[in-house]
């Protein structure tokens, strides 16, 4: 009897999220920009109701007496906890102000970011990092108040160890990207990119890599994203006149979040369960589409033909010289523009500048400078303006600290996963030659994505590989993979 009170408890709680979120799918899509004052307090109501219901004391009698009967129901009860005792930690004044000061936040990083000027938003920003702070240490309960942002996006993980798994990235990622620099470089696309034709190629990617439309749909925003679950499952794109690849790859990348939601089982939808095991599993299927799959040598090939058909003349004249394109390492200041061997090494700056903010070490006021002196650090280039430097991503803004360790954490995951696929997966290669990703797409589903959230992420990825996580693979891969295109 506790078990299902609690189940219907959660069910209703988590449809009422879903409409959360709707709310904000429609403010970075359509929504109009005098309606921002109006959309904070409706954030700010529905995250009091949501408070409300996720720290209900009955929720805490239903727990206390709850017995799981398996594996499903164990999973469900220990969500449920989780959720429970995060939500009686954080007072709901908190939760409210947070809803309200990040969704006037991410109209403001909007304005601020097309004006390039960062001292406008840093005003607000302060506010954001003001509360999130706050709401780590209501968390945090003495601990570290970084570790406790991060178990929204990836529970049972620390800074620590993630700082040394990063750590252990760093200097192979930075020995392969100077030997790539130091090697002939491939041609870049020329042509014409209309962008209807990008949206109409953006859309058969997205069917090919099993987005189910009848459950979901693409639109365009600032910054693409993938919002909802089960039944209705939304991504967004953009378009560039010179560079579809920033469509379609961004297209692909939500379409793995995306198609991820859409598989998990039916019998988990709108429970605790029923979404990704975490942020970084999350970015592991986003990555392994992106990447590993769409732009594998094998796939680019085939791509290469739909987009002449598409768009006629690129300005590269065979498959192979294309393969190298699609992968071509540059220096570059867009995190989500930037190529595989580079893209850890954008995550990682950001992770130690959350960490010093959270921490109190870097204020706000501070914050450009220090982005500007680590970028110049790492990429050997100086920012030329805030939109390409520290107002280039929308997540600080909503609050999301703690999020971007996942992105790297998914790419190791991914490494691990492909690891696995192409050992069962022999005719892996001719597939993506031919445009086929059946047999990926099929490998994928049975052994992670139905499980939703049965396991947590490390289990997850173990269960999936047989194996527990860890940089290897995925360093292997990108050697062996630019090593060969590059011919180092």
């Amino acid at each position: 009897m506790s078990y299902d009170a609690l189940v219907a408890h959660a069910r209703q709680t988590q449809a009422l999220a879903e409409v959360a979120g709707r709310l904000g799918w429609d403010q970075e899509t359509v929504m109009p920009r005098g309606a921002a004052g109006q959309r904070a307090e409706e954030m700010a109501a529905m995250e009091q109701v949501l408070h409300a219901r996720r720290s209900d004391p009955l929720v805490g009698d239903w727990l206390a007496a709850v017995t799981p009967a398996d594996e499903v129901e164990a999973a469900q009860v220990r969500e449920i906890r989780r959720a429970y005792e995060r939500a009686t930690r954080v007072p709901a004044d908190l939760a409210a102000r947070i809803a309200r000061v990040t969704s006037l936040a991410q109209g403001d990083w909007a304005a601020a970011r097309a004006a390039d000027d960062f001292a406008a938003f840093a005003p607000r920003l302060a506010e954001v990092v003001a509360l999130k702070r706050e709401e780590a240490a209501a968390l945090a309960s003495g601990g570290d108040l970084y570790d406790a942002l991060l178990q929204d996006y990836e529970p049972g993980a620390t800074a620590t160890e993630l700082e040394a798994m990063f750590g252990a990235l760093r200097p192979r990622l930075v020995a392969l990207r100077d030997r790539i620099l130091g090697a002939p470089q491939p041609p870049v696309l020329t042509g014409s990119f209309p962008e209807a034709a990008q949206l109409e190629m953006a859309q058969e990617l997205a069917e090919l890599f099993g987005y189910d439309l009848s459950r979901g749909r693409i639109d365009k925003a600032v910054h693409p994203f993938s919002s909802g679950s089960g039944a209705d499952v939304r991504i967004t794109t953009r378009t560039d006149p010179t560079d579809p690849f920033n469509c379609f790859y961004s297209t692909i990348h939500e379409v793995g979040h995306a198609t991820y939601e859409q598989q998990v089982d039916p019998a988990y939808a709108l429970s605790p369960i029923g979404r990704g095991a975490s942020m970084g599993v999350h970015e592991s299927q986003s990555r392994i589409y992106e990447n590993q799959l769409a732009r594998s040598p094998a796939f680019a090939k085939w791509l290469f033909g739909r987009m002449q058909a598409k768009f006629g003349a690129l300005g590269v004249d065979t498959a192979q010289e294309f393969a190298r394109t699609v992968n071509r390492v540059t220096p570059g200041f867009i995190r989500t523009e930037s190529d595989e061997v580079q893209y850890n090494l954008h995550v990682l700056l950001r992770f130690d500048l959350e960490r010093a903010l959270i921490a109190g070490d870097l204020e706000v006021a501070n914050l450009e400078e220090a982005w500007n002196a680590r970028f110049f650090k790492d990429f050997g280039v100086k920012v030329p303006k805030a939109s390409l430097g520290v107002l280039q991503d929308v997540h600080w803004s909503v609050g999301l600290f703690g999020y971007f360790p996942t992105y790297t954490l998914g790419n190791v995951y991914a490494g691990c996963l492909y690891q696995a696929m192409a050992a069962d997966l022999p005719d892996l290669e001719a597939d993506l030659a031919s445009g086929d990703l059946t047999a990926a797409l099929a490998w994928l589903r049975p052994r992670l994505q139905v499980h939703g959230a049965l396991r947590d992420g490390a289990e997850t990825l173990r269960h999936a590989t047989g194996h527990p996580p860890t940089e290897g693979p995925l360093l292997d891969y990108l050697e062996a993979k630019f090593g060969a295109l590059y011919g180092l």
